[in-house]
């Protein structure tokens, strides 16, 4: 994959002294750091959060000790831009606009997130960072300690975050989650400059492994497209497999996910369910095929022949 780029970022750290067993952020200062995820149950829910939202921020502006993060990302054309805005005291004292090609949205908002926590902890007078944010799974990145491709930056972050605890035992930092379709007032602003901000792509350029990693699976899901979703080598008999939205599932690598997560824990089902899926297994629509004269009823009594469909998704 190297010799089809240039060049390409360096992003993997797995001897930092920050990920040695002994000195893990998470469980040194377990308690200085809290996640909160946005709430999506009703629109009473929805709206009593946003006033939540707005009750953090005016605590944060009313105290000089604390300081207000709210960053946001996008990508157009293969360009990130990150735009931070940082209040401290009913002030928005730092205004940054980021933007790197060839980076995938988790990398440009890490790198948001690492300035915005060396800018704020070399601040004295400072005590509480709180970060507003539409991606608050990136944020809980900084205390993962696993190997992964975005360890350059998390043990900036890390170090930085250390000496900001070790400083003052009351110092902390509080991550909220704020969705884009919230359009909460201070996020609103953000994510409509990360939008309107158009740069142009200079080549040739840096690529990061991440994203050559991305570009590699996409090629690879396009060809599994053309090779099998639009011929007839997956047989005549395979079933298509829907979601939720009635879409054809298709292979998936990002989030670590599996293609069919429902059979993952257990070789044996798995096994089952891909003999129905390519209907060679031993239920009615199978019997009515080849031995019609055998029963093939479905035992719940509600259909007349136990289908592969049945079966998988009822």
């Amino acid at each position: 994959m190297d010799n089809r780029f240039n060049e390409v970022f360096p992003s993997f750290d797995p001897f930092n002294k920050e990920f040695a067993s002994e000195s893990w952020l998470i469980d040194i200062f377990f308690s200085w750091s809290s996640f909160h995820l946005s709430t999506k149950q009703s629109n009473n829910n929805f709206k009593t959060y946003i006033c939540f939202l707005n009750n953090i921020a005016l605590k944060s502006f009313s105290n000089p000790t604390y300081t207000l993060i709210v960053s946001d990302t996008s990508i157009k054309n293969h360009v990130a831009t990150s735009i931070l805005h940082i209040h401290i005291y009913n002030k928005l004292i730092i205004k940054t606009l980021y933007h790197a090609v060839n980076v995938i949205a988790i990398e440009a908002k890490l790198f948001a997130i690492r300035y915005d926590i060396n800018q704020v902890t070399n601040l004295n007078s400072i005590n509480k960072i709180i970060v507003i944010t539409d991606s608050i799974h990136v944020i809980k990145r900084i205390f993962d300690p696993s190997l992964h491709p975005f360890q350059i930056h998390m043990a900036s972050i890390s170090d930085e975050l250390r000496k900001f605890f070790v400083k003052n035992c009351d110092n902390l930092i509080k991550s909220w989650e704020c969705p884009s379709h919230c359009e909460w007032f201070l996020h609103k602003v953000v994510n409509k400059e990360t939008k309107k901000f158009c740069p142009k792509p200079y080549y040739p350029c840096k690529s990061s492994w991440d994203f050559n990693k991305k570009s590699e699976c996409n090629n690879i899901l396009m060809r599994w497209k053309m090779t099998f979703q639009a011929s007839d080598k997956k047989g005549y008999q395979f079933l298509e497999l829907l979601n939720d939205n009635n879409k054809h599932l298709e292979p998936i690598y990002s989030k670590g996910g599996s293609w069919l997560k429902y059979f993952r824990h257990s070789i044996l089902l798995c096994m089952r369910a891909t003999k129905a899926i390519v209907n060679h297994t031993s239920i009615g629509e199978y019997w009515l095929r080849f031995f019609p004269q055998e029963e093939f009823k479905c035992l719940c009594g509600t259909y007349p022949i136990k289908t592969r469909h049945h079966v998988l998704f009822h």
